[in-house]
């Protein structure tokens, strides 16, 4: 039996400790979390903050009471202070500032992220707001929820900030999306893709101020204007989302790091420093289209790190197959996915990438539902390897993107995608499916 201590129970957390309690019920699994909550989905948080969805109560998976029925003893709103690696004691103070210590033999850090907070003058205000937590979308809904919040400020495009200012233009707010890159999503997509969700934001009345930075946020208590570079806009309710940065206070004195700070794992999820993992947002991961180390921060990614190391620890040697860092997104029902690398990110790794694209109707002209789809697959140029893929609809067209991931994941070539079998019926789709006539179309 060993004694097993998980710092942080979200979902890489919850993975490992699952683990760990469904196939390897000898251990003594202890749960420290700081939270009064677990297993919030965040992804879910722009569908309830824009009521599309009833209730935040779906939004939770799991319980304590769950992992106590299991056998963990867990610990919640508890404060870990600090671990001595050498010594395998982690201490900790619960919300009664009671403070204690527990003995490990196996460690899990699962500490995830934390939203990168911009330093700038007027952070303090009231109606200045992340939402990582649950307890953050709580305040942003009742903002919104309130007559003199009119104008609604999101700072940064990527998913969340685009998820976010969906919700808040469906609460019937003025909303405006100031960011520095000149489209939309553009970590995940090319322009082609990303500008058209920018005409479907643009459609929906959303303001989009691109390739302006913020400096300064004003007001008397409360927030009332953003200041950028280019200009002032008022605001009541300003929503930060411009990106996380991984949580490594425990171990950065400790633990291998990573570029960006994250702890250096291996593929079985364990750190520099022996009977320690570290799982999800901390951590890096492998991705099998850069072939190397990196840090893609997702939940998919978390959730499969903390079974790796859960069995790992459980004593079932397993390693990781990497990641792809499949993504996707729906707004106003336009559907984006994409995996692996877009252009730039390819370029800059050092790629000489080249794509082929294709766009026409799903199914069948004759169909009566239907719409338009797009796809473009990234490639290398000598080699022939697929590192990228990403595809667009009104359609859900989100399925097809898996097999993209696998083809990454195996080094599957352009060629071989050109006479992959796929099967036609005009209920789904064209006789001659638009992933193939994209890899027929490559002219390069």
């Amino acid at each position: 039996m060993s004694k097993v201590v998980l710092i942080g129970a979200n979902h890489a957390g919850i993975a490992a400790a699952n683990t760990l309690l469904d196939n390897y019920p000898e251990n003594q699994v202890t749960i420290l979390d700081r939270n009064t909550n677990l297993s919030y989905l965040g992804c879910g948080t722009a569908l309830w903050v824009g009521h599309q969805i009833d209730s935040s109560d779906q939004l939770f998976y799991t319980n304590k009471e769950a992992f106590a029925a299991k056998g963990a003893d867990i610990h919640m709103q508890t404060d870990v202070k600090r671990v001595d690696f050498d010594n395998k004691k982690v201490y900790y103070e619960d919300a009664n500032h009671q403070e204690s210590v527990v003995d490990y033999d196996k460690l899990i850090l699962a500490t995830g992220s934390t939203p990168i907070a911009p330093k700038l003058p007027g952070m303090d205000l009231e109606g200045v707001h992340f939402v990582k937590l649950f307890q953050d979308s709580q305040k942003v809904d009742a903002l919104l929820a309130q007559d003199h919040v009119k104008n609604v400020v999101v700072v940064g495009a990527g998913y969340i900030g685009v998820e976010m200012a969906e919700a808040a233009q469906r609460r019937g707010k003025h909303v405006r999306i100031v960011e520095a890159a000149d489209t939309c999503l553009s970590s995940y997509y090319d322009k082609w893709f990303s500008e058209d969700m920018d005409k479907v934001l643009s459609d929906q009345g959303i303001e989009l101020n691109y390739g302006e930075m913020v400096t300064e946020l004003k007001g008397d208590g409360a927030v009332s204007k953003v200041v950028t570079n280019k200009g002032e806009y008022e605001a009541e309710l300003v929503i930060l989302a411009i990106g996380f940065k991984p949580n490594n206070e425990l171990g950065k004195d400790a633990l291998e790091l990573f570029d960006n700070g994250a702890y250096l794992v291996d593929l079985h999820q364990q750190t520099s420093i022996k009977d320690v993992y570290a799982v999800g947002d901390c951590a890096t991961l492998y991705s099998n289209a850069l072939k190397k180390t990196t840090y893609i921060a997702l939940a998919t990614n978390a959730v499969r790190s903390g079974i790796v190391a859960g069995h790992n620890i459980g004593g079932t040697p397993l390693k990781s197959l990497g990641v792809q860092g499949s993504n996707g997104i729906s707004i106003y029902g336009y559907n984006m996915v994409s995996t692996g690398l877009n252009m730039e990110a390819a370029k800059k790794a050092g790629f000489d990438a080249v794509y082929t694209e294709f766009e026409d109707l799903q199914k069948p002209g004759f169909m009566d539902e239907n719409n338009n789809v797009k796809i473009r697959i990234i490639y290398e140029r000598e080699s022939r390897r697929i590192i990228g893929s990403q595809i667009a609809s009104y359609t859900d067209i989100s399925m097809a993107i898996h097999m993209f991931s696998l083809a990454i994941m195996k080094d599957v070539t352009l060629e071989e995608i050109q006479l992959v079998d796929i099967f036609f019926l005009p209920h789904f789709n064209q006789p001659y499916n638009y992933i193939t006539m994209a890899a027929l179309s490559a002219t390069a």
